[in-house]
This record gives structure tokens, C-alpha cells and sequence, in this order.
């Protein structure tokens, strides 16, 4: 570990040099210059039904030009890292920002560039280059056997994905960051089969920021079992009934609840139109900020990119602007948007540093990144027992919402019954739908801080071209009162 990692610091200081002396000989080309260069090292391992099924490794790099003309930002993207390399893509740059610059949004000054110097680096204990293959692969098949509960689990998939990505930022300003990730993805899903009927279980075991630590196999291995008992549950579990009642969704399901119906609409770059075209608009005005009562005075949003190992935590976005824990929501009153400091000059209202790209080959624009929701004080029996009809559900299997990020349905793999304060009958196919404020208004009770999960997803697309980038929620399991429920096909 120690030669490895004194290896990727000289990578990273002779990138540096390479970057700042790039910037020294060309800052003063445009009112603003900047390049920001990212690698990045994605291994991926499947293995069904305790046998191989595919593995790769997939190596990503390149640079980003930035430049600013006439208070317009203009960009180019090139692969070949040499120096005339770079200055082509410079030249490219200068040339399309100043064409477009009479064009332009709004008039931009280099403010919304700030200049910063610093550093970031996941929390690891034990790099991920110390992870063999063999190692990798044999968790995985310990994990595709435990969820083999019976003969009827017809069909089982582990997956593990790692990722390293390694940032270098400098401006013409004077801004100089190195962010380095090192991220894990591991998920199980089993598949129950009984004649005609079958019924999947999943479960994403991380999806974080770590190291090789997170192929310790006690909890992989216990979450396998559970999954694999847990299809066979469904097979002969009664359909999900249809009719108003409580909602229990645990943390996996509140995760995507959180993505859809919060982090989307909030996003500033929707609400200018931006994304209408492709990702669609929102709800929420410009307006509703300081003034809508998003929710119940139970809820409570932040945007949190400390969180140590959250998907989503960073020092810095891709803009350079320092990244701090901010509401977005307080007591359910909406105070602020997700949207960069170019969204936020152009919309007059306050936001975060949420400012990213998913790869060198693409310009930044407002992403969510760690939206999570704070604890209460409930506990799960707690929140049960405050129940007299309702229904427990977890892990999404589907969902679908609104251009305008308000009407939503959605569907979960796993239900419960809760009748009379207490868990009863395992149901199958369960969904609900709802509209957003309505829906987060009947919010009554959040689970307290020991129940809290820290979930992510490396999938959130948006934009044009498509970024696919990786962003966190973390959350209690939450109890929302007259919510409409519905099963699926008998």
C-alpha cells in the first residue's frame, strides 16, 4: 500500500505541474481559462448462479478546456493529453465561445469560477489495488450460494463494481484541486420461480465510498440469505391490496423517494427550462423559495457532501466552488435549490456547490450529489405502532413521475402488512402513488438516527449529451399517513 500510494502521488503532482504549466503559458489567451483533467479505472465482476459471468477493466481519460469570452462560458474536450493536444482544444474552445458569446444566457464574470486550492480523498482503509480478482470473485460466489434458499430460487446474480477517479483542476484565477474517489458498488438479486409464478428479491449491499473493506463477507453474506428467503416469501404471498392507508417505506425505498420527488424538482437548471427537452421541468418556481411548505415540520433536507463515505461526498464541485452543508429544506419551508453559482446568477436565488460533470468529456450542470434527509427520534416498532391500517415496503422495482417531478407512482418488491400496530402478512406486488407536496405534508413520523442508511445510486441521468453520475441519500424509514396503495397483477 505504501509503494502504491507514493506511486499515485508523483502521478498526481507530475499532472499537476503538466496542468499548471498549461494554464502559465495560456491563462491570459481569455478573460478565464480553465482545465480540468479526470481518470478514471472501472473494474466490473458478475457471477450467476455460482458461475462466471463477466469481467472488465475499463480505463477513462481526459480533459476538459474552459474558457470564458464576453461574459460567455464556452468548452472543449479532447483525449490526446499532449500539449499541442491541449492547446487544440483550447483553440477550439476560444473559437465556438466567442461565435456563441452574442448568444449568451446571461452575462457571466469570473465569480462564478471562484478560486480555490485544496484536496480531497475518500475514506479508505485498504486501497482497492490490493483487491485480486480471485478475491473479488469468491465473495461473490459465497454470496450467489447463500441465496439459494430452495430448488425454487431458479436464478441468482452478485455483481461488484469498483471505481477510482482521480481529478486535477487549475484556472487562470489561481485554482489548484486534487480530488481523489475510490468507490464500490455490490448488489445480490435472487429470483423465485413456482410454475407460472416468479417473484425477484435484490439488494444493493454498498454503494459508497470505500475500499477493499468492503468485501468483508459477514453482512454480504447475511443480506444473501435473507433475499433468497425472502423470494420465496413472495411466491406464495397474497397480492398487495388496493386502498388509502399508512405508508412505511424503509430506507431503500426512501431513497428513491427522496431522488424523484425532491432532489429532481429542486434542481435550479430545471426551473430556468434547461433540461425540459430531455429530463423535463419542475413543479417548484422561483418564487416557492422561503414560502412553500414543501412538506411537515418533521421534514428536514440537507444538501451534505461531508458525509464520510457517502456516494456524493466532496470538497469541491467541478466549478471550484467550496462544498458546505446547506437546507434545502426546514421544518418542510423550502429555503434553497440545488443549482451552481451560473444557475444561481441567472435565477436569483440561493443554491449549493452542486455544480458537476460525469467525466472529462462533459461540461458541469446542477446534479444532485448527498440530499438526505435528517433523523428524527422514532423508532421502527415506534412508527408501527402508531399504525392501525398500513404497509411496510421496501426495495423500488418501479417507478415512473411526472415531467414536472409532481405525480409519481411507484413499486416495491417487498410489502408487509401493518394492522393494528403490528407487522402481520408478507404481500406481494405493492405500490402507491401520490403528488409531491401532498404526499410529503402527511409525513408523521421519522425514524431516529440509529435506523439511518446512507444509500447511493452511479446511475442519476440528465442532460444532453446523457451524464450518468453518481449521487447519495441517506435516510430513516419514515411514516406517512392516507397515502393511496394498489397491488399489481392477481
Amino acid at each position: 500500500m505504501p509503494n502504491q500510494d507514493n506511486s499515485k502521488n508523483a502521478q498526481d503532482a507530475a499532472k499537476e505541474k503538466q496542468l499548471d504549466a498549461f494554464i502559465r503559458d495560456h491563462g491570459k489567451t481569455a478573460d478565464w481559462v480553465g482545465i480540468r483533467h479526470v481518470r478514471e479505472v472501472t473494474s466490473s465482476h458478475d457471477i450467476r448462479d455460482e458461475k462466471p459471468d463477466g469481467h472488465s477493466t475499463f480505463v477513462d481519460e481526459g480533459a476538459m478546456i474552459e474558457v470564458m469570452v464576453n461574459g460567455h462560458i464556452g468548452y472543449a474536450a479532447t483525449s490526446d493529453l499532449s500539449t499541442p493536444g491541449l492547446r487544440r482544444a483550447l483553440d477550439k474552445a476560444l473559437l465556438t465561445t466567442r461565435e456563441l458569446s452574442s448568444h449568451r444566457a446571461t452575462q457571466l464574470s469570473a465569480e462564478v469560477r471562484p478560486r480555490s486550492v485544496g484536496r480531497y480523498l475518500s475514506p479508505r482503509s485498504r486501497t482497492l489495488d490490493t483487491l485480486s480478482v480471485h478475491e473479488i470473485n469468491d465473495t461473490l460466489l459465497e454470496c450467489s450460494r447463500k441465496m439459494k434458499a430452495s430448488e425454487q430460487v431458479v436464478s441468482r446474480f452478485s455483481s461488484a463494481r469498483t471505481v477510482e477517479t482521480q481529478i486535477n483542476y487549475a484556472t487562470s484565477s489561481g485554482t489548484q484541486l486534487n480530488q481523489d474517489f475510490s468507490m464500490v458498488f455490490i448488489s445480490n438479486m435472487a429470483t423465485a420461480q413456482a410454475g407460472t409464478e416468479s417473484q425477484i428479491r435484490s439488494h444493493t449491499s454498498t454503494s459508497h465510498q470505500i475500499g477493499a473493506e468492503a468485501f468483508e463477507r459477514d453482512q454480504l453474506i447475511s443480506n444473501s440469505e435473507r433475499i433468497g428467503r425472502e423470494s420465496l416469501e413472495l411466491l406464495t404471498a397474497e397480492n398487495c391490496p388496493s386502498a388509502t392507508m399508512d405508508l412505511l417505506p424503509l430506507t431503500d425505498q426512501m431513497d428513491l423517494q427522496i431522488h424523484e420527488s425532491i432532489g429532481h424538482p429542486l434542481e435550479l437548471d430545471r426551473i430556468l427550462g434547461d433540461e425540459r427537452n430531455y429530463a423535463g421541468w419542475s413543479f417548484v418556481k422561483p418564487a416557492d423559495f422561503g414560502h412553500l411548505q414543501y412538506g411537515s415540520k418533521l421534514m428536514n433536507i440537507t444538501f451534505d457532501p461531508k458525509v464520510e463515505g457517502q456516494l456524493a461526498s466532496y470538497a469541491f464541485d467541478d466549478g471550484g466552488n467550496p462544498a458546505t452543508r446547506e437546507y434545502l429544506i426546514k421544518e418542510g419551508r423550502l429555503l434553497r435549490g440545488l443549482g451552481g453559482l451560473e444557475s444561481q446568477r441567472r435565477l436569483g436565488v440561493s443554491g449549493v456547490a452542486n455544480f458537476r460533470a460525469s467525466s472529462w468529456n462533459r461540461a458541469p450542470i446542477d446534479r444532485m450529489a448527498n440530499i438526505n434527509l435528517e433523523p428524527g427520534t422514532e423508532s421502527l416498532e415506534s412508527m408501527i405502532a402508531k399504525v392501525e391500517r398500513g404497509i411496510m415496503m421496501a426495495t423500488n422495482r418501479s417507478w415512473s413521475i411526472d415531467d414536472y417531478r409532481n405525480k409519481f407512482q411507484f413499486g416495491c418488491e417487498y410489502g408487509r402488512l401493518i394492522e393494528n400496530g403490528r407487522l402481520t402478512r408478507v404481500v406481494k406486488n405493492p405500490n402507491y402513488r401520490g403528488t409531491t407536496v401532498a404526499f410529503w405534508n402527511n409525513l408523521a413520523a421519522v425514524g431516529s438516527a440509529n435506523l439511518l442508511a446512507v444509500h447511493g445510486t452511479p446511475y442519476c441521468g440528465k442532460g444532453e449529451p446523457n451524464q450518468a453520475i453518481r449521487v447519495g441519500h441517506a435516510t430513516p424509514p419514515c411514516l406517512f399517513r392516507a397515502v393511496e396503495v394498489f397491488g399489481g397483477p392477481a
